[in-house]
């Protein structure tokens, strides 16, 4: 049986989809590719139980809509396997329709394995992802899609699916159609699967190369992500659309010498930066010896690391100096807000008096500290966002930050900010394609434009004498001025992302 891991291009002036391994959807004008650690654990899974991967990630190859229809007609794979996202969720209802109804089922016997040279194709197709986990059924009853799988160990869940296509009425995670019905199979149980019981990722089979350069997280290339832990050991933020599939309190990770492995294999493969991208890197135990093991293989000389963190997960100084000296680089941080009523509605657990002295520790040890923040908060007044702007140029200021990310807040299906949003008669649409951060979703005392130019504000809050001239003091070769030079294309890209013309 053939199987296809499939991103298809979805084509749209507004830029890229940011699809893959991201926990906020945005069509980006420069495009970034991010390496998606569990679609590949599933291509990697499903090859090792003797299924044939065909490795389907068009975006990432920039192949046209066409490009890939003809390519995917010529591979006939008997199952199709598409992440999808709130903001791309009714075109790939779309494709998939139009695939079935190009190619309708053969008669059985016709194609002894579901396809043949000449023969026609009856391909069955699957869709998994936060959306479908948050509502399944839904996509059932707007598109042709055979099997839904509602589950963020979507390589787990995959192979159960294939192994048990004749008698699907137990399978935890999955919906199906049968005799008409829309049938669940059972709801899906994380605590079932361990992570130390997955192959390491094929990088060969799954393209990584793909998705080694145009990413403006890395500093050296090529680059390549790893995920030892899903997601996040809090997993309670109201906005974050992967709670879905990965509530707290069902976090797991990896074994530290699994982890320590695969960053081996990697370096191998002539990897020269990596993103440990689980929601947030395990801490206590687990940080301190994965940081030793670091040490002690020598892979910290060889490779280094960024990963996400929390800005209150790391009291004492002395791990940021731990991390440092085992080759960590950029930790990226969810600020969201710098007030505090918001902090508290969002479920951040987070204190504003905590954001200044856990970065500027953070800073101090030699770490490149990244932070995210968001406006178009239903409840926050203009005074508020002026508040977090202020926040973001002081730390500019102090040299306590490298970068940031800057974005409109979204509130996705399945997550309390979106119950919240219903409840309260705060939604200004429900059209799912308009979900896509070039717009606000939620009304605000701010007007959509006015949102949209304080998007821009942040991007260019780090423009000041001080931090520029720390910056080209800073460089030390010519792989810092290249990644001086992808960062500003990249913050110019985001600049248009949030023009107001578009």
């Amino acid at each position: 049986m053939k199987i296809a891991i499939s991103y298809p291009p979805l084509e749209s002036p507004k830029g890229v989809p940011l699809l893959s391994q991201n926990r906020q959807f945005q069509w980006f004008s420069d495009p970034t590719y991010i390496y998606p650690m569990i679609p590949a654990s599933a291509a990697t899974l499903l090859a090792g139980n003797g299924y044939e991967v065909f490795w389907d990630d068009a975006i990432a190859e920039e192949l046209s809509y066409e490009e890939w229809k003809k390519r995917i007609i010529r591979e006939k794979p008997d199952i199709v396997a598409i992440e999808t996202k709130t903001p791309v969720v009714k075109r790939h209802w779309k494709v998939i329709d139009e695939l079935k109804s190009s190619h309708p089922s053969v008669p059985a016997g016709h194609l002894p394995s579901g396809r043949g040279e000449g023969l026609g194709w009856n391909p069955k197709f699957v869709l998994m992802g936060d959306h479908v986990t948050a509502l399944p059924e839904e996509s059932m009853k707007n598109s042709k899609v055979d099997y839904v799988i509602a589950g963020g160990d979507y390589d787990f869940l995959l192979l159960d699916l294939l192994r048990n296509l004749s008698n699907l009425r137990n399978l935890a995670g999955v919906w199906f159609r049968e005799d008409g019905k829309i049938i669940c199979g059972g709801k899906y149980d994380l605590s079932k699967h361990s992570l130390d019981e997955l192959p390491q990722i094929d990088r060969e089979l799954t393209r990584w190369k793909l998705y080694a350069y145009k990413n403006g997280n890395y500093k050296y290339t090529p680059g390549s992500y790893v995920m030892n832990a899903r997601d996040c050991w809090w997993g309670k933020c109201s906005f974050c659309s992967w709670t879905t599939m990965f509530p707290g309190g069902k976090f797991r990770a990896r074994s530290v010498e699994e982890a320590l492995d695969e960053i081996g294999e990697l370096i191998k493969l002539g990897v020269k930066e990596i993103m440990e991208d689980s929601g947030t890197l395990p801490i206590g135990k687990w940080l301190k010896e994965f940081c030793h093991g670091m040490i002690e293989r020598g892979y910290n000389k060889r490779v280094v690391l960024d990963c996400n963190m929390r800005l209150n997960a790391i009291k004492n100084p002395e791990t940021w100096k731990l991390m440092k000296k085992a080759g960590f680089r950029m930790i990226l941080f969810g600020l969201e807000s710098a007030n505090q009523e918001t902090l508290e509605r969002i479920n951040k657990n987070l204190k504003v008096e905590e954001i200044e002295p856990g970065l500027k520790d953070c800073k101090k040890a030699g770490l490149e500290p990244h932070i995210t923040v968001m406006v178009g908060y239903p409840w926050e007044t203009k005074k508020d966002v002026e508040n977090t702007h202020n926040l973001v140029k002081r730390l500019f200021r102090k040299n306590y930050i490298d970068s940031l990310q800057a974005t409109l807040a979204i509130p996705y299906p399945g997550t309390p900010l979106y119950k919240y949003c219903q409840e309260n008669n705060l939604l200004l649409t429900e059209d799912y394609d308009r979900f896509d951060q070039r717009e606000p979703v939620m009304k605000t005392e701010t007007n959509p434009e006015e949102l949209k130019k304080i998007v821009r504000k942040f991007y260019r809050s780090f423009i000041t004498p001080k931090f520029l001239a720390k910056k080209i003091t800073g460089l030390r070769g010519w792989g810092d001025i290249k990644h001086i030079g992808r960062a500003g294309k990249k913050v110019l890209g985001h600049l248009a992302d949030f023009s107001t013309q578009g």
